[in-house]
């Protein structure tokens, strides 16, 4: 599943915006699921999200660097970059592509990655068996894998649960529990939200309410990141 930068913008999918109830119910049971909760209704606009997380070759294309842990794998990830080292990468796409591409938010990364308005309510992205999907500690050999070597979710997005945990926009914060459209998380804070799980971690932690943060500035070789595009044609833009 190679992703360049020629073929970059039929390499997205769409996402039908709709509501979904985001997060965990407070009678759940999950170990460490209190961050997840307490559960809330949330309503989002369409947009397009890549099929796979960027790769290393991606990466390379527009940076002409390759900064991964792991640097034998370019159909990989791109990981070992720190929240800021992917907005640089957006930046310089957006100059070269004409595009307006970001980072997802944490509300459109579980809705997207839960299968969107074609969700069939499983617990990790695209079944309720993680080994179906996704690369975590019991199957990953202690290492990132190329992306989409596992199943898609509804959507036909791979690598949502497990492989890397990947960055959203969002400063981390608790859960306030009221219904809310398009949220963007708090303006400042001291960690980003983190997404999806890593090769490294438990089941529970590849989950799709699964949250995690993380100083911006830090990176290590568990953490990558995908990006979103908006509605609106890139002609148009």
């Amino acid at each position: 599943m190679a992703v360049s930068i020629l073929n970059l913008d039929s390499s997205f999918v769409l996402v039908q915006g709709g509501a979904f109830e985001m997060g965990l119910p407070d009678t759940s049971t999950v170990e460490g699921g209190d961050v997840e909760k307490p559960q809330h209704k949330v309503t989002l606009k369409s947009f397009y999200i890549l099929k796979t997380q960027v790769t290393q070759a991606l990466w390379y294309s527009i940076m002409d660097t390759n900064p991964s842990y792991h640097k034998d794998c370019y159909t990989c990830p791109v990981e070992n970059i720190t929240w800021y080292d992917a907005q640089k990468f957006i930046i310089k796409l957006n100059k070269m592509n004409k595009g307006h591409y970001r980072l997802p938010t944490e509300a459109e990364y579980e809705y997207a990655a839960g299968g969107g308005n074609k969700s069939r309510g499983m617990e990790y992205s695209g079944s309720n068996d993680i080994n179906d999907v996704g690369w975590y500690t019991n199957n990953s050999g202690g290492k990132s894998h190329p992306v989409g070597e596992k199943k898609p979710n509804e959507l036909g997005l791979v690598d949502m649960s497990g492989n890397i945990w990947e960055w959203c926009s969002d400063w981390s914060e608790k859960y306030s529990g009221e219904t809310s459209d398009n949220p963007k998380g708090p303006a400042k804070g001291e960690k980003k939200v983190l997404r999806g799980g890593t090769w490294l971690s438990l089941d529970e932690g590849c989950m799709v309410i699964s949250r995690a943060a993380l100083n911006p500035s830090s990176k290590d070789k568990f953490t990558g990141f995908r990006i979103v595009r908006d509605l609106k044609p890139i002609n148009q833009l």
